[in-house]
Formats: structure tokens, C-alpha cells, sequence
């Protein structure tokens, strides 16, 4: 059997199947997860503040390499 000459007809077949089950489940309702721990808390998020200067382009060249 040459898969290259019945590819249309394999390509359709799938097609078909995945038709038929996206029917065929969209009737149930989605299973809902219990919420995740990192929503339940309401933490807040920590926050890294850098409180430093920039470095111009003599105090660059001045470093090591």
C-alpha cells in the first residue's frame, strides 16, 4: 500500500474522527481544578528595588576585562 497516493483519503479520515469527538465532547462541562495555592494566598509579590547609579562610559572602560 503507497501512503503517499491514499494520504487524501487518510487526511480525511482524521479529520473526520477529530469532528466527530470535538461533537461528542463538547456536551460535557469542563472539570474545574481546585485553585492553586499562589491565588488562594493574595500575597503580595516581593519586590527587588536596585538603588544604584549607572556606570558612564569612562567608569566602563576602567574595568577589567
Amino acid at each position: 500500500m503507497n501512503i503517499a497516493k491514499h494520504m487524501e483519503a487518510i487526511f480525511l479520515a482524521v479529520v473526520a474522527v477529530i469532528g466527530a469527538t470535538t461533537f461528542a465532547t463538547a456536551g460535557t462541562p469542563l472539570q474545574r481544578s481546585a485553585p492553586s495555592v499562589a491565588a488562594a494566598t493574595e500575597a503580595a509579590m516581593p519586590v527587588v528595588v536596585v538603588s544604584a547609579r549607572r556606570l558612564s562610559a569612562a567608569e566602563k572602560a576602567q574595568l577589567p576585562q
